[in-house]
């Protein structure tokens, strides 16, 4: 799925991106709202995350735009406190409204239920409970570790991409990791150990993935 951030200050949009990114989603970011509805209009957005107070465009006006002319999902941030501004913004047609400051998986969590993500995911012989972090297989939990729990995530959110040792440190171990890279390699054989050697495949001098196609 792809998510438009809109938030005219660049950490803002670097945080957010960082975050959606970790939970698997397409990630397009934009500093005004000119340029949110320019990227709108150009790629295929399924929810869209806007900032009320934006240079050019404030988020409301997006917002009512996008509204008139699609049924894609819209949250608004902002620093407003009051209750009327809530109710201005769902009266124009937002989906979400969530105040400054805020913590980005609150943001995420809220994301994931406009857009319906489901909390747990199948693939091939392994059922994933991100609720309970817990993995099974044929109905029997495999007892992985959290690290392990996050790899497993990770390479079925990526299904069918090559994932370099580097962007999986960033990804699930976080971006301020100071470590070897090998670590990598070892949860994946430890992982594999518990899920079976066929569903991770090692690309030499690159990466791991799993297929494309789960059935």
């Amino acid at each position: 799925m792809h998510i438009l951030i809109a938030d005219d200050e660049q950490d803002m949009r670097r945080i957010l991106r960082a975050y959606f990114e970790k939970e698997g989603y397409k990630v397009s970011t934009a500093a005004n709202g000119e340029e949110a509805l320019a990227i709108f209009y150009r790629e295929k957005i399924d929810l869209v995350i806007l900032d009320w107070m934006m240079p050019k465009l404030n988020g409301l006006l997006v917002c009512k735009e996008i509204k008139a002319r699609s049924d894609k999902k819209v949250l608004i941030l902002t620093a407003k406190s009051e209750q009327e501004d809530e109710l201005k913004a769902l009266d124009i047609g937002a989906d979400e409204f969530i105040r400054k400051p805020f913590h980005p998986k609150i943001l995420v969590l809220r994301a994931k239920k406009l857009l319906g993500d489901e909390r747990m995911l199948r693939y091939k012989t392994i059922k994933i409970d991100r609720d309970g972090s817990k993995i099974s297989k044929d109905g029997t939990d495999l007892q992985v570790t959290k690290t392990e729990f996050e790899l497993m995530c990770c390479l079925i959110r990526h299904k069918g991409q090559i994932l370099t040792r580097h962007q999986l440190l960033d990804l699930v171990w976080g971006l301020d990791y100071i470590g070897d890279e090998r670590t990598v390699d070892t949860h994946v054989r430890r992982l594999r150990e518990k899920v079976g050697d066929d569903l991770i495949k090692t690309h030499r001098g690159i990466g791991y993935s799993v297929e494309a196609r789960d059935e």
